[in-house]
């Protein structure tokens, strides 16, 4: 399986939809997507990685790796992560916990939410 990134925007952030499988030869996709963003200015950015079917330690790398590079140019990153989605629950949510490094992100159950100034992330 690939990854497939679309971008799109709400309420002034920068929307990443994230599918398929995240791995060693695909995560590069999302790297390089980020990078561009971050290099057109966007500074406010959700991943929405609610289809992700699969993700390696090296999908969790770009997301650490994106943390870092939003930080350092002091921007925001939020991450949608549903309960259920992608199948059979949120992969990616499971995977983040089991590492334990879900804590490191802000998490929100939908784009909506996620552009929201009101609303507060999801507990880890």
């Amino acid at each position: 399986m690939t990854l497939k990134v679309t971008d799109g925007e709400l309420g002034g952030w920068a929307v990443l939809r994230v599918s398929g499988e995240m791995d060693l030869a695909t995560s590069p996709v999302l790297r390089q997507r980020v990078h561009d963003a971050v290099a057109e200015g966007r500074r406010s950015l959700v991943l929405d990685l609610s289809e992700v079917l699969f993700c390696d330690s090296s999908g969790v790398g770009v997301l650490i790796a994106t943390r870092r590079l939003v930080r350092s140019c002091q921007g925001r990153l939020r991450l949608i992560l549903p309960d259920q989605g992608a199948a059979d629950g949120s992969h990616v949510n499971r995977v983040l916990a089991a590492l334990g490094v879900r804590r490191l992100f802000d998490v929100y159950p939908d784009a909506r939410t996620a552009v929201d100034e009101e609303s507060s992330p999801l507990s880890a």
